[in-house]
């Protein structure tokens, strides 16, 4: 494949790190996952982090340990608000843990949820706002801090594809109650599956504690809120919360700790090859490409197409994929037109305007942690080339 989507961020540190492992014999999560968790929270600049199986399990943790929180008072049919433009399991937890999606439309720049229209779907019964940080790109994070404390919301984020971004030097995932993390192949760092959520709550913490390990209270320190039994012989299997196994495995958090250490580089050759994108994308009449708000990690590059390309993605990805291109919708387009919608207590909180133009003429290309100047010029040829066949 001339250009594809992904490609491994390995190299001879990470598989000493699963030789290590396999010689230790312990497989199931151990020391080497609670290190990667601490160097984690450091980095982000958080209190804690727990890593999970995955960024969709980091996000059904969160979802769920917070809807368990005992200060926050969620209530099945609380509202969360979430833009309407996102991964599938932004979704699904919060229908899994009885509460309420309310779809806000994006904004067709940023391709983030659109702030104004997320003020005004704010309702008596919102408990939050699940910002997501679409391909890399945050949030206007100081706006929608503002709103959410006008109204007496909580902000949270999912931030699974946009790992090392940054709005006015914080970093993307830290701007509220929590964030989550992917690692799967695809993303910025790689530890095969792999999640995690980073928070400064220490009673969201501990409830995600015993939430990832089946609702038991196992290892939790004795100063914590949830009720701990005397004996230490029956608090082993003592369960408080309805909890999952969500936990990863010992190799993966091996395999965090290199790849961590190599994120500002990753992250920093990802905005060297969006520079060039941006350069070669910027000026054209027939597409509109997703602008970036603070410094985004450019998961990868997003394009709307318009004006004579209207209607003709299914002709451009032919060509791309002759070309060796590939491309991917931009996640779920308009999720409200996925058929799974209507197995989902939902509201709609706004007009859909920009997410229906996603899902009819938006695409995505790869982008890597190494240069790829002369694929992204390749790209700019097949898409004038479909272009100029009007």
């Amino acid at each position: 494949m001339f250009y594809p989507l992904a490609s491994t961020t390995w190299d001879q540190r990470e598989y000493d790190s699963l030789t290590q492992v396999i010689a230790s014999g312990r497989f199931t999560m151990g020391p080497r996952v609670r290190a990667y968790e601490e160097a984690f929270a450091s980095h982000f600049g958080k209190k804690y982090a727990v890593m999970t199986s995955s960024g969709s399990t980091a996000n059904l943790l969160a979802i769920a340990s917070a809807f368990w929180h005992p200060d926050l008072g969620w209530k099945q049919g609380d509202e969360i608000i979430v833009p309407a433009v996102s991964w599938s399991t932004t979704y699904f937890p919060i229908s899994q843990t009885g509460l309420k999606l309310r779809f806000v439309d994006i904004d067709p720049a940023t391709l983030n949820i659109d702030l104004t229209k997320l003020e005004q779907a704010i309702t008596p019964r919102t408990r939050a706002v699940f910002a997501v940080n679409l391909l890399g790109n945050p949030v206007q994070a100081d706006r929608l801090r503002r709103i959410c404390a006008d109204a007496g919301v909580l902000l949270i984020e999912d931030n699974c594809e946009s790992m090392g971004a940054r709005y006015q030097g914080e970093f993307a995932g830290a701007f509220g109650l929590f964030g989550t993390f992917s690692s799967f192949f695809s993303h910025h760092i790689c530890t095969m599956e792999g999640g995690m959520v980073i928070t400064d709550d220490r009673k969201l913490y501990d409830t995600m504690l015993s939430m990832r390990a089946h609702g038991w209270v196992r290892d939790l320190p004795p100063d914590t809120h949830l009720p701990l039994d005397p004996d230490p012989f029956v608090r082993q299997f003592r369960f408080v919360l309805p909890g999952y196994n969500l936990r990863p495995l010992e190799i993966e958090g091996a395999l965090g700790l290199p790849q961590l250490d190599k994120l500002p580089g990753f992250v920093a050759a990802r905005r060297a090859n969006a520079a060039i994108f941006q350069q070669a994308f910027a000026d054209l009449d027939f597409l509109d490409i997703q602008q970036e708000t603070g410094e985004s990690s450019w998961f990868g590059f997003a394009m709307v197409l318009k004006g004579r390309m209207a209607g003709r993605r299914a002709e451009l990805v032919q060509a791309l994929t002759a070309a060796e291109i590939e491309c991917r919708p931009i996640v779920t387009g308009n999720f409200l037109r996925n058929p799974v919608i209507d197995k989902l207590d939902h509201s709609v909180g706004s007009v859909i305007e920009a997410a229906e133009t996603i899902d009819v003429n938006g695409f995505f290309t790869g982008n890597h942690h190494y240069p790829i100047e002369p694929q992204i010029m390749r790209l700019r040829e097949v898409v004038q080339a479909v272009a100029d066949r009007a």
